[in-house]
């Protein structure tokens, strides 16, 4: 036989009705007890006071039940009214869903904890629907990107095939055109990849040294910057636990960033240094100015500073938000700063 439970109105208004119902009946007692009747009529001169103790029970009885329902109705009522504003808070909370969070549960017009509820929760709604925004914008920008190689691809192949007499060049041109979109297609589908391990987290943490890694990155990254593009490293021991794969992942995004988005004989400055509890990476670039006001939305995925689409060559707009998703996953600190003069001062603090 499964138990009901009780509703918290039930138990609230035991709360309040029990200690009202047993004051009462300990008064109620008492007031009765103390009842004497007084001599009987037509006692004579100097028989003395007559002084009887007899309990009126049946008063006693009666003004129990009265009492018990008199502490139950006003315990029940007491208890409603209190829970009235969290029965509304329920109820408009049921209401909302994945389909309309931009339903609020608004100022309640309280002071109370209630009050703070209802806060924490609009505050709680308005980051699932910043997340679910977040959401369908990456899922349709994803598609995209994926079928825009796709169409290229095609494209290609069918004006291949419907040329009666191609050359073997044109065919070569063909096939080499096919290859590199399918190359960046590869590149982006890695880089979701890594994008969506960042944001699972890390299950297993081992010790690294963030010098090391930027080392081995700089290595094979700097040979694709451009000519007179200058690089200054000061690579300090940095020691720091958790994922070495998704953390070198993130320091090469960085770097890349930096080097792509810069300007012609700009500078790219990396250092490693141990942070009080942690090891910390920073990445300074020059480059295009960006309003500080842009800077949060460059994490976002798929995201340049103009707005634009992301052009072949470019990247595929992934790497800072990749670099975002890895910092979170390891409880990193990740701050972002526009430089006045142009590019952006980049850290990485983790624990």
């Amino acid at each position: 036989m499964i138990r009901r439970r009780r509703t918290l109105r039930t138990q609230l208004m035991l709360l309040y009705a029990v200690p009202f119902f047993v004051s009462g009946t300990v008064l109620l007692t008492a007031a009765l007890a103390g009842i004497r009747e007084s001599e009987p009529a037509g006692a004579g001169p100097g028989a003395g006071p007559v002084t009887t103790t007899q309990f009126p029970f049946v008063t006693w009885s009666v003004s129990l039940a009265a009492l018990a329902l008199a502490s139950v109705g006003l315990g029940w009522l007491v208890a409603a009214r209190f829970l009235r504003p969290l029965r509304t808070i329920t109820t408009t909370a049921r209401h909302i869903s994945a389909s309309n969070l931009h339903r609020r549960l608004g100022p309640t017009g309280r002071t109370d904890e209630f009050a703070e509820l209802a806060a924490t929760l609009d505050d709680l709604f308005g980051r699932l629907e910043a997340a679910f925004a977040s959401q369908r914008r990456f899922v349709a920008n994803s598609s995209h990107e994926l079928r825009t190689p796709l169409t290229a691809q095609r494209a290609l192949l069918q004006v291949a095939l419907a040329d009666p007499d191609p050359t073997v060049e044109e065919l070569r041109t063909a096939c080499q055109e096919v290859l590199e979109l399918g190359t960046a297609q590869g590149q982006l589908i890695e880089a979701l990849l890594t994008l969506a391990s960042g944001e699972q987290g890390v299950d297993r943490r081992e010790p690294f040294d963030l010098a090391d890694i930027a080392r081995r990155v700089l290595s094979y990254r700097l040979s694709a910057r451009p000519t007179g593009m200058a690089v200054e490293t000061a690579l300090a021991a940095a020691p720091a636990s958790g994922d070495p794969r998704l953390v070198e992942s993130l320091v090469a995004n960085l770097v890349d960033n930096a080097i792509r988005h810069n300007v012609a004989g700009g500078r790219v400055e990396v250092t490693t240094s141990a942070a009080p509890g942690g090891a910390r990476l920073s990445v300074r670039n020059s480059g295009p100015v960006v309003p500080p006001a842009e800077v949060d939305r460059l994490f976002e995925p798929f995201q340049q500073l103009d707005g634009r689409r992301v052009r072949h060559g470019e990247g595929h707009g992934l790497g800072l938000a990749i670099v975002r998703a890895i910092a979170d996953a390891h409880g990193a600190t990740l701050t972002a700063t526009a430089r006045p003069t142009g590019g952006l001062d980049i850290e990485v603090t983790f624990p």
